[in-house]
């Protein structure tokens, strides 16, 4: 059960976060393009649709997460304690930051001179750059797993 809980653990995220993490990092390239070629309006519309519908899938990934430590007994350890928090606050970037600020983004397309002189672009840069930040760090803490007593 343990490897079948893992398996799906990794999958999920693999399939959830990893195009959040490409279509958020894309969509300040095309944000800035906006105000010039209309065709990046699109791609943008595209992102951001991507961004939410995989954002909802990425909740499998705890939700995995947290059956197979139970299964493994790791509940308490801090490598795992420290990963929780940290995927919380990559959730709290991408539902607090990310989606909203992509969301007045796709507004303003309409007004290249708004969009222009806005510095959206850069905070989206910014806070996808901290998202992928911390789902690496995660990564890294799953793999690595430093004081655990399960072998790595």
């Amino acid at each position: 059960m343990t490897k079948f809980l893992l398996s799906v653990h990794v999958i999920a995220a693999i399939v959830a976060v990893g195009p959040v993490a490409v279509a958020g990092s894309a969509f300040p390239r095309y944000l800035r393009q906006a105000a010039t070629d209309p065709g990046a309006i699109t791609v943008l519309r595209a992102l951001h649709r991507l961004c939410r519908a995989y954002s909802l899938l990425g909740i499998a990934v705890p939700v995995f997460g947290l059956a197979t430590a139970l299964q493994l007994g790791v509940l308490g350890d801090a490598w795992l304690i420290t990963s929780i928090a940290l995927t919380a606050a990559a959730a709290a970037v991408l539902a607090a930051s990310i989606l909203p600020a992509q969301r007045r983004a796709l507004d303003l397309t309409a007004d290249t001179e708004a969009l222009t002189a806005s510095r959206l672009p850069a905070k989206l840069g910014t806070s996808t750059g901290i998202f992928n930040l911390l789902w690496a760090t995660v990564t890294v803490l799953m793999i690595i797993r430093p004081g655990s007593t399960t072998g790595a």
